[in-house]
């Protein structure tokens, strides 16, 4: 039985990731950080309550991405 390799597409996700926050800067560190925020939200709203995140918590997980969001719209207007 041939078994298919691995794709490593979540390190190409993570690299386009990387690329728009170079390109865009704390404009797209903002913009990811209301996407996950509003996510989470949905995703909690709805019963989830741990999350395979590593912070496990979901709470955790949005107060992780409002701090982001905070630390990027201070480096926005600053």
């Amino acid at each position: 039985m041939n078994k298919e390799p691995y794709d490593p597409l979540r390190l190409c996700v993570y690299a386009t990731v990387a690329l728009l926050a170079w390109l865009l800067g704390p404009w797209a560190v903002l913009g990811f950080a209301v996407l996950g925020f509003a996510g989470y939200w949905r995703a909690r709203r709805a019963g989830l309550t741990r999350s395979k995140c590593l912070l496990r918590d979901t709470r955790l997980v949005l107060a992780y991405l409002a701090l982001i969001g905070l630390a990027a719209l201070a480096a926005i207007i600053l």
